[in-house]
This record gives C-alpha cells, structure tokens and sequence, in this order.
C-alpha cells in the first residue's frame, strides 16, 4: 500500500479513517502511528528546507567525482555480505524493502561498509517505488546519528539472524556505530501559511503531480470556493529523484499512476486531463496558454523535486499573466507544525489529529 499513499492515490485521511471506521484508535494506535511517520518527516523537512537542499547538492558532487571503493560493488549486490547482497538485489528487482531491512541496508552500508550516507539514500530514492524526499533523506540522516544527534542505529547479526528467522547471520559487521558530524544548519522556519484558492480568476487549470494524485478529495476540500475547472492535466518526473534518474520499476509505476489519474480526473465539461509530455515549464505554459488560463491550481509539494520544479514554474507563469496556487491538504496543515521536535512529542498529537 505505501506506493498508493506515497502518490497519493489513496491519502492518508482516507486510510486512517477506513481503520478507525472498524476499530478504536487505541487498537490500530501502531498502525497509524506508521501513517503518521511519512507526515511526521514532511513537516520536519518543510521547516528545515535547507537539509535537504545541502542533500541534493552533495549527491551530484559525489556522482560527478570518482565514486568511492565498494560503492558499485554495494549497488550491485557484490560486497560478500549475504544479507546485504540479497537485499540489494531485492530492492532493484522489486522496488521494495521491509522498514526493518532498510535499516540495517542503511547501517552496514554506513558503518560496516564506509560507505558516504548520501550515496546509500540516493540509491533508496531511485529504486523504491514509495521512495519520497523527506522519509527516506531523514530516516538515512537518523542511522547516520546525524538527524538525532549523536543517536545512530547499529545494525547487528543477532538481531538480524532473529528477524529473518535465522536465514541471514552476516558475520563481520561493524560493532560500533560512532555518529558522522556535518555543518549546522540555519534554524527551522515557521511552516509558509496557506494559499487563498478563492482569489483564482475565471479561467482555472487544475495540474497535479505525482506528489498528490487524488483530485477528488482535494476538490472537495474547497467545497464551495472550488472553480469550475476549465481544463486539468496530470505531469510527472520520476527521474527528478537523482541526478542519476530513476530505476525503470519507479519510472513505469509513476506513468500506470498518472495514466490512472488522468482517466478519473475530469474539467467542468466532463472533458479528460491531459497527461503532459515533459514536465519542465515549457510544457505547462503550453498547456496554459492553449486553455487560455489566468490561474492554475496545484496540488501544495513538500520540500522535494517537486517543490523545486513549482518553485522554478511560478515566475514562469506570472510572466505570462497566470497564478499558480498551491492547495494544501488539511491533513498536512493541521499536523505539520507540530513536527518542529522529534516524533515522540508529535505522536501525542495524534489523538487530536484524527478526533472524529
């Protein structure tokens, strides 16, 4: 399920509430903490924008430069560590790791395997079809001991050869984990308030993005403030994870996901969206202008490619006389700001988040 909820195919109100529906919330309160995890690290990165950017920045120097012993060897399943082998072989060929298996891919490939932290959170972020800017880059910050600091996880062969049921026991792991150190970086910002969608103007486009594919429930949203829709369209970039793109699992679940947007999102005339060819602005100022639009709603992008391609799409727009607005998801709004310390004092807003 975590593609869907990723993408936004299903949202994360819609899961929480199909549970709670059937039971309490002291019963399912570890499921959806889960949940909650992936909005917990979106909002923590969408105060402190700056990591990730910092992120971005060293994996193209770190790709562009001589990559370090047993890096390919890592990517390929070729260390000589069976568990790592085989999880790495795992995670090209289906896309997909266990939380626990990332954890420990992550530790070795810090700590055992000297690997540099962001070369090992690129590699997640192009294969993992539920691979997103802000939970893989912190939970890979977090074992580094970077995002807690000081705190690092060790992964270990008891605890592996417990939890696969003894079919890993890898033996010559590293036994300490000492924490990696980094510059600081600028204190966290408040959470940039919300966007007025009422101030469109009469000819309004609705683009989405493969960070939020479920138009309906963001119209609903609006309630009697939501435009009729001139016309829609659905864009995405799946190579816009890496400088070194995306695997080809990633790239086809991304286009079945928008071509599965696209067939369910409709404009006020019951015409189809577009899917657009390219992503870049060029494209979307073509869409625009053949709509003849003043204003084009979007779906708001957390702190990731996508942001960074909104970000370069506004002044673009403005230029030509159209208003972007980004709409963000009540969920995302209410939760958000409390995500300024660690997850445990946002836990216990939980309760209050999902009160019915």
């Amino acid at each position: 399920m975590s593609p869907y909820i990723r993408h936004r195919l299903v949202t994360e109100a819609e899961v929480v509430d199909a549970v709670l529906d059937r039971h309490s919330l002291h019963a399912a309160e570890k499921f959806v903490q889960e949940v909650f995890w992936r909005t917990y690290w979106k909002g923590w990165l969408e105060q402190r924008p700056e990591v990730w950017r910092r992120y971005r920045a060293e994996v193209r120097e770190l790709l562009a430069g001589d990559l370090p012993d047993g890096y390919e060897d890592a990517v390929a399943g070729r260390t000589g560590i069976d568990a790592m082998d085989a999880w790495a072989r795992e995670l090209v060929d289906t896309g997909y790791l266990h939380n626990h298996v990332r954890m420990w891919f992550a530790s070795i490939w810090v700590f055992t395997l000297g690997l540099p932290w962001q070369l090992g959170a690129d590699f997640f972020l192009r294969h993992l079809l539920d691979g997103d800017a802000a939970s893989n880059t912190l939970s890979w910050r977090w074992v580094a001991g970077l995002q807690t600091r000081g705190k690092t996880y060790l992964a270990t062969t008891e605890n592996i050869a417990r939890y696969t049921d003894g079919r890993f026991a890898p033996t010559g792991l590293a036994t300490d984990a000492r924490a990696l150190d980094e510059e600081p970086f600028p204190p966290a910002t408040p959470i940039p308030d919300d966007e007025e969608p009422s101030a469109v103007g009469s000819r309004v486009g609705l683009l989405l993005h493969e960070e939020d594919l479920e138009p309906a429930s963001l119209l609903a949203q609006l309630g009697s403030s939501a435009p009729p829709l001139a016309t829609a369209a659905v864009v995405a970039d799946a190579s816009s994870r890496s400088p070194a793109g995306a695997s080809s699992l990633v790239v086809d679940f991304t286009a079945g996901a928008v071509a599965d947007t696209a067939a369910r999102t409709h404009d006020a005339d019951g015409g189809a969206a577009t899917i657009l060819d390219s992503a870049g602005a060029a494209a979307v100022m073509d869409w625009a202008a053949a709509g003849r639009l003043d204003s084009v709603l979007v779906p708001y992008a957390p702190v990731g490619p996508v942001q960074e391609r909104l970000d370069a799409l506004r002044p673009a727009l403005d230029g030509a006389g159209v208003r972007l607005v980004a709409v963000r998801r009540r969920w995302d709004s209410r939760a958000w700001p409390f995500a300024s310390r660690g997850f445990f004092p946002f836990k216990e807003r939980i309760p209050g988040l999902v009160r019915r």
